[in-house]
């Protein structure tokens, strides 16, 4: 079975703003039931939910906590809906600037754990509450957020960069395990995004030299990276699982 997108109910967490929005929109648009899900962003993550109207849920957790998310789980069965896809766009709070950030020698275990439990424990606890269905059903597709930066590490962000290329790891071993139910398990890995809540604070000089150097002259955006991760839920990927797609205009040549 392959279901197109416009007949899918799509998880998307940390939805509430940035990136995860822009993803949102873009499953919307296909004709998804779209599920928005926030931590903290009640405010944004409504402003969306009104904004884009008719199948659309809003639904609050962490997704570091197991029990919030099988609770999230059971607030959507309620109301018999069934999750065929999972983005796990969800990151701790993080801002992109290189003069900021903290360097070896001062960074601390803390700050990658930070990052991991996001990242990688929330796609475990995704895996784990709502794999058991999709199996029922003979279909699912789960697509991480990545990163260009554990290619390609220009600026050494290295608590963000070292959980994602964990997460890449458990990307791709998660696809092994779950490919005999017909459950794909891909990444979407994207550079500098022009403009999320985390690329907010980077120096406008930092745009421009990223422009200069990438093959198509131009940092790419939120919407234009959204529309490709549109791709791993659609029936064109039903042969493709355990990839890395990087959606950064060429920077990195994969």
């Amino acid at each position: 079975m392959n279901l197109p997108i416009k007949k899918q109910t799509v998880l998307i967490t940390g939805a509430g703003r940035g990136l995860g929005s822009e993803i949102a929109k873009s499953f919307h648009r296909e004709g998804a039931k779209v599920v928005i899900n926030y931590r903290n962003s009640f405010e944004s993550a409504k402003k969306l939910s009104d904004s884009l109207g008719e199948n659309v849920i809003l639904i609050k957790g962490d997704v570091r906590e197991k029990d919030q998310v099988s609770s999230m789980q059971k607030e959507l069965e309620k109301h018999n809906i069934s999750v065929d896809s999972i983005i796990h766009n969800a990151i701790n709070d993080f801002i992109f600037n290189g003069d900021q950030r903290k360097k070896i020698d001062t960074i601390e275990w803390k700050d990658f754990q930070n990052q991991i439990e996001t990242t990688q424990k929330g796609l475990l606890n995704l895996l784990n509450i709502f794999t058991p269905n999709m199996k029922n059903n003979s279909f699912g597709r789960v697509i991480t957020i990545g990163t260009n930066l554990f290619q390609n590490p220009v600026i050494p962000y290295h608590d963000y960069t070292a959980a994602k290329g964990g997460l890449l790891s458990l990307t791709r071993t998660a696809a092994i395990d779950l490919g005999q139910f017909n459950i794909t398990v891909n990444m979407v890995s994207g550079g500098l995004l022009k403009i999320t809540d985390a690329s907010k604070g980077t120096p406008e000089s930092v745009f421009e030299y990223i422009s200069s150097i990438t093959p198509l002259r131009k940092v790419t955006t939120t919407k234009e990276f959204s529309d490709a991760v549109l791709f791993f839920a659609s029936p064109w990927s039903r042969a493709v699982t355990g990839q890395n797609l990087i959606v950064d205009g060429g920077l990195v040549l994969n």
